[in-house]
């Protein structure tokens, strides 16, 4: 993941040891790049999961391009990475936010309103996850330890210019646990975390119920 930096990250780098002793990842400067020959070199025994990132960085694309090629108003939600390009509907763009997105009926905890070239994404625990080791995990790994994140946030919603920006603080937020709204707020990030026992925070700039994010 590349901005803003954090010290975590979705399922990133793993080694090949049995996953029932975590080991901290190697670390993002063991990843080497090569943009003359578009190549990247990974440590022996060293896996790279692009799966979230590569998703919102799909999500800026798609909605620059559509907008580039239509010229309307264009809201590109990819599995709940969202962007927005080019004007909104009166009132904007009405997102409904949840913990469990996978529900068949929809029962929005919070609405926000997203306006022109905004971008949102949301991390979570809710989904994804399973029993290991007599233990509930769940997706998230924090790579200073290689096991599953504290489990202080179910869901962590931000609001970015960028989606990708957006997707790797939540993911990070998720992974920092009680430090994340400072963390977020000294990044001028907008977001709305809630805690596993349903406690909700936000950080400057997010909005109140039924305003505009």
């Amino acid at each position: 993941r590349a901005r803003p930096h954090a010290p975590g990250c979705s399922t990133g780098c793993r080694g090949t040891r049995s996953a029932a002793e975590p080991i901290p990842a190697p670390g993002w400067h063991r990843v080497l790049f090569d943009p003359a020959q578009r190549l990247v070199v990974l440590p022996r025994g060293v896996h790279l999961d692009l799966g979230a990132t590569a998703k919102a960085l799909a999500a800026d694309r798609a909605a620059r391009r559509i907008h580039a090629s239509l010229g309307c108003g264009v809201l590109v939600n990819l599995g709940g990475d969202l962007r927005t390009a080019g004007p909104e509907p009166a009132g904007g763009w009405q997102i409904a936010l949840g913990d469990d997105h996978a529900e068949a009926v929809v029962r929005p905890d919070s609405t926000v309103a997203l306006h022109r070239d905004g971008a949102l994404a949301s991390s979570g625990t809710t989904r994804r996850r399973w029993r290991h080791g007599g233990r509930t995990v769940h997706h998230i790994v924090d790579p200073r330890t290689g096991d599953a994140a504290e489990p202080r946030w179910r869901t962590v919603t931000v609001a970015a210019k960028s989606t990708v920006d957006a997707n790797t603080a939540s993911t990070a937020a998720v992974v920092l646990g009680t430090d994340a709204p400072g963390w977020l707020a000294d990044r001028r990030l907008p977001a709305r975390l809630v805690g596993v026992g349903g406690d909700v925070v936000t950080t400057p700039g997010w909005p109140r119920e039924g305003k505009a994010a």
